[in-house]
């Protein structure tokens, strides 16, 4: 009987101890809170580093996302992606996020005069996603290769 005790003592403490590291493990991997939000609603598809998973049409943000906003509607289109506008995340903490993931995964892309999403500019568009998303981001992409193709031949 005295076994059976401390069996299930070690088995509780060891539960207990193993939920204290759990829960504290996003907080030390996240070094803001924008960090975190990140992790808890965005690296689920996008991944730690951004890479996306283009197997499952998840788009890679490292080097690319600033791009969205050298064109008409690419600002509102990253707020407005179901990922972004169902987010669970407040406006002010999509703002957050947002500007986090374009100074982490994409600081070399931000055009010259770069302003940081507000929640206030954010609401309006939450409220108003595109119906056809997989169009406009393509419309967009288009866009950008054609910036792009500028640049390089300097046209």
């Amino acid at each position: 009987m005295l076994k059976n005790s401390l069996t299930a003592r070690r088995s509780v403490i060891t539960a207990a101890v193993a939920g204290l590291l759990l829960s504290a493990t996003p907080a030390l991997w996240a070094t803001e809170q924008r960090h975190f939000d990140y992790m808890i609603n965005c690296q689920g598809c996008h991944l730690p580093d951004g890479s996306g998973n283009p197997e499952r049409q998840v788009p890679a943000f490292p080097g690319q996302l600033g791009k969205f906003l050298w064109v008409p509607g690419g600002r509102e289109y990253l707020v407005q992606v179901p990922g972004s506008a169902l987010s669970g995340l407040s406006d002010d903490g999509l703002a957050g996020v947002l500007n986090w993931m374009l100074e982490t995964f994409s600081p070399n892309e931000l055009p010259a005069d770069f302003k940081p999403y507000t929640g206030a500019e954010l609401h309006e568009w939450r409220q108003s996603p595109p119906v056809d998303v997989g169009g406009v981001r393509q419309g967009l992409l288009d866009r950008i290769e054609q910036q792009e193709a500028q640049k390089r031949t300097g046209i």
